[in-house]
């Protein structure tokens, strides 16, 4: 894959491809998070405006430009996608007990959990009226499965946190159902409205669906890099978590028995030692474990480029392989 364009640029040929559209996908998303209740736009809007690429919205933007769309129907889904989303995140930093979201205090610091299990519940119905306006029983099928694989996804990572004897299809299994599923749908759905063929349409929800396992690869890689604090993350936070994810998975099978051991203790037991963190980080590097879960996001990432062979050559084209390539190189 070329490491050539750097990931601003390939985010901002997307940003530009798409910016008459995701002006209006913005707007759609202001006007359906209101709500008489107060504290439900004070608390989606604190996430919703601290940032974010919104690339999963972008990813159903191109998708449909990709096949020459000249409807409208795509700027809901879009919001649809980012609301899905952004529930997901209000949901995921209650069960992780997550004080900082991209850079700033979570919405569960601020206002407490319960608020942010709610909001992230109005948002879901939300989601669900802009499908139905979408007035395609296909698109409400594949939007709806993909909010309960979703949730089945935050489920079975509850199962197999803690667990030192996780195994690689466990942990994939995980991400395919928690991350890849929405890049997948969100793709699907762009171009379903577009009219895609079903050989299209198998194509585009095989892109997502590689390129969300790609990234979410490279997002477990880089809790264990010095770049998080870049992120406005912290080093470590899946570790001290306990969440089994493929560098550790790999540590742990590659480790002789007082590593292991090692492994049981803080992430089965979570029982933590002064330093625990840097041996941990040791392990990894004297076992290739990052390198090796880049790696995979790379072929990952290779499958996903290919997925677009299908379609001919256009600016589209071109800007979903390049935000590929800026997936991977977030590790770098």
């Amino acid at each position: 894959m070329d490491k050539t364009s750097s990931s601003p640029t390939a985010v901002e040929t997307l940003t530009n491809l798409v910016a008459d559209d995701l002006k209006a996908v913005n707007e759609a998303i202001v006007e359906r998070m209101q709500s008489p209740v107060a504290l439900i736009p004070q608390l989606a809007g604190h996430l919703i405006a601290a940032g974010g690429k919104r690339l999963r919205p972008m990813l159903t933007l191109a998708s449909a430009q990709l096949l020459d769309y000249q409807g409208s129907k795509h700027i809901g889904l879009a919001a649809c996608v980012e609301f899905i989303h952004t529930a997901t995140l209000l949901h995921d930093d209650v069960v992780d007990e997550s004080d900082l979201r991209r850079g700033q205090d979570s919405a569960n610091a601020i206002w407490g959990n319960k608020p942010s299990v709610l909001v992230g519940d109005f948002l879901f119905s939300r989601s669900f009226e802009l499908m139905v306006k979408a007035d395609s029983l296909k698109v409400m099928e594949i939007l709806s499965h993909a909010s309960s694989v979703i949730a089945e996804g935050e489920v079975l990572q509850l199962i197999t946190a803690n667990d030192a004897d996780a195994t690689e299809e466990a942990y994939l299994e995980v991400i395919q159902a928690k991350t890849a599923q929405l890049f997948a749908a969100a793709c699907h759905v762009g171009g379903l409205v577009a009219g895609a063929t079903d050989a299209q349409e198998e194509a585009l929800q095989s892109y997502g669906n590689n390129l969300g396992i790609a990234f979410q690869l490279i997002d477990d890689a880089l809790d264990y890099s010095a770049k998080q604090a870049e992120l406005g993350k912290a080093v470590g936070d899946d570790f001290r978590d306990g969440k089994m994810t493929l560098p550790v998975i790999l540590a742990v099978a590659r480790g002789d028995d007082e590593e292991k051991a090692f492994w049981k203790r803080t992430q089965e037991e979570q029982e933590f030692k002064d330093g625990d963190l840097e041996h941990a980080l040791g392990l990894l590097n004297k076992h290739n474990t990052l390198e090796d879960t880049v790696l995979r996001a790379r072929q990952y990432g290779e499958k996903a480029i290919s997925d677009l062979d299908i379609f001919p050559d256009s600016a589209a084209k071109e800007a979903l392989k390049g935000i590929v390539q800026f997936c991977i190189e977030r590790a770098y």
